[in-house]
């Protein structure tokens, strides 16, 4: 054996232990730590001949690199949908890279880690209130592999329905789909999944200064198919200003009108858990596939989303997911295996980070961030709203704060967002919402307090005063 290599098992449970300390000692200060660095890495260093240890290879990374990590699981980390790590999140995933499982089987021979899977999703379905009887899922990547699974399944159906194979034939004729404000996620998703992102026809939304579909403009476009089946992409939570298409009113359609109904609700599904925002994914569980992004609001560690998709389309989701040339495998439909209902093979025990938290925190705890982030979001947009220096670009209608400077200020934006990410008190990150540049806040940390709401509100009209 290599004798660093031997070495380092000697010394095994010291330096795990020297490693979490460290880890331990950078949580303990995250609410202080800073949401951005001004430093870069210059000195790329190259392989060598013979390595060093664990141990000096800890020092080289603390010494060269950890200054650079910035909070981007903190509090006032508000750019893009970023939530944090539970304790408990961090202790599952912690116990996943120990036990290194490739979640694949649910029973019979191997390890338990696909069972726990298993349980873990009909945990979820309980948590959004998505009949267990009714949906299947599975742990991918994040939202852009879950939409992927999720058409991909939705690509097979629609194959069938036009009389050809797409997982075997490939597609044989052009495949329909509509949507109103897909994210970008989805669009990428069609792309690799050879429908042609150019090929979606766009619906209009309710009025120009909205981000839901025009169901009425939607159904004319359904009628002038003339019965083809088509794939529809709903919105459970639109990215600039959280807007929900009218799940009611898409189901009614789903029963005169046949097409594969996907929602996107990568966080916007987390609105079920409140009692003033579940009224908005009413009908989401006639859909046919649901995309959740487990990293944003479930506040478990980066790569770890899931989908749910109807169990009628079992067979369809194997057909083009299975390993065809596995044998050894056995029969798909009758030995449940994860391979054969999504993407990878190699699977790591992602599952088990969101076991943890559910467990430990339970629905009312996860009713309580969601319903806090919200309240706190919806304070500082009413901030916003009282000064003279900002203005909203859509009304906060759940946890993330779409604004601009006023109309004295807007050729200041891109250096105010500069100077304010730059100091490091809170990150947010640009956008465009209807033609006009603005930034987005979005609130989805388990960590964020209203005395952070509050720095934030400070920290913006300083900045606004330095420009």
């Amino acid at each position: 054996m290599n004798q660093a290599l031997h070495n380092d098992l000697q010394n095994l449970e010291q330096l795990l232990q020297n490693t979490l300390s460290q880890g331990v000692d950078y949580l303990q200060q995250l609410n202080e730590l800073p949401t951005s660095v001004n430093q870069s890495i210059t000195d790329q260093l190259p392989l060598p001949l013979t390595g060093s240890g664990g141990t000096s290879t800890l020092a080289e990374f603390t010494s060269r690199y950890e200054k650079l990590m910035v909070a981007s699981a903190g509090p006032r980390y508000w750019g893009f949908v970023t939530g944090g790590t539970t304790p408990a999140a961090i202790m599952g995933d912690i116990l996943a890279t120990i036990y290194d499982q490739n979640t694949q089987t649910a029973k019979g021979h191997g390890d338990l880690s696909g069972a726990i899977e298993l349980e873990t999703i009909n945990m979820l379905l309980e948590l959004f209130e998505l009949p267990s009887n009714t949906f299947l899922g599975g742990f991918v990547t994040g939202a852009t592999m879950s939409n992927f699974t999720c058409l991909g399944v939705a690509r097979q159906w629609i194959g069938k329905e036009l009389g050809f194979d797409a997982a075997k034939e490939g597609i044989q004729q052009p495949i329909k789909v509509l949507a109103a404000v897909p994210h970008s996620s989805s669009i990428k998703a069609i792309a690799m999944l050879g429908l042609g992102s150019s090929n979606i026809s766009f619906v209009n939304t309710i009025d120009p200064s909205r981000e839901s579909m025009d169901v009425a403009a939607l159904e004319s476009q359904i009628e002038q198919l003339n019965g083809a089946p088509f794939i529809l992409i709903s919105s459970g939570g639109t990215v600039n200003t959280v807007d929900y298409d009218d799940m009611q009113a898409i189901a009614q359609l789903k029963k005169k009108h046949n097409f594969w109904w996907h929602i996107d609700a990568a966080f916007g599904g987390f609105a079920v858990l409140s009692e003033q925002h579940k009224h908005l994914l009413k009908g989401w569980e006639l859909a046919d596939s649901i995309t959740i992004d487990g990293h944003k609001w479930l506040n478990v560690p980066y790569e770890s989303a899931f989908f749910f998709t109807r169990k009628e389309h079992a067979k369809l989701q194997i057909e083009t997911f299975q390993n065809s040339n596995a044998p050894y495998l056995g029969d798909p439909l009758e030995n449940f295996n994860f391979l054969n209902f999504l993407p990878e093979n190699s699977r790591r025990f992602k599952a088990l980070a969101t076991w943890f938290t559910l467990k430990a925190y339970g629905k009312s705890g996860y009713e309580e961030i969601v319903t806090r982030n919200i309240a706190q979001a919806q304070r500082l947009g009413n901030f916003i709203d009282s000064t003279d220096e900002f203005r909203l670009l859509a009304p906060t209608r759940l946890n993330t704060v779409c604004f601009t400077l006023n109309e004295t200020l807007s050729d200041k934006l891109d250096t105010f967002l500069d100077v304010l990410n730059g100091r490091g008190k809170v990150f947010m990150t640009p956008t465009v919402f209807n033609k006009t540049k603005g930034i987005r806040a979005a609130l989805v940390n388990w960590r964020t307090t209203d005395e952070d709401v509050e720095l934030v509100e400070k920290e913006l009209l300083e900045v606004i005063n330095l420009i």
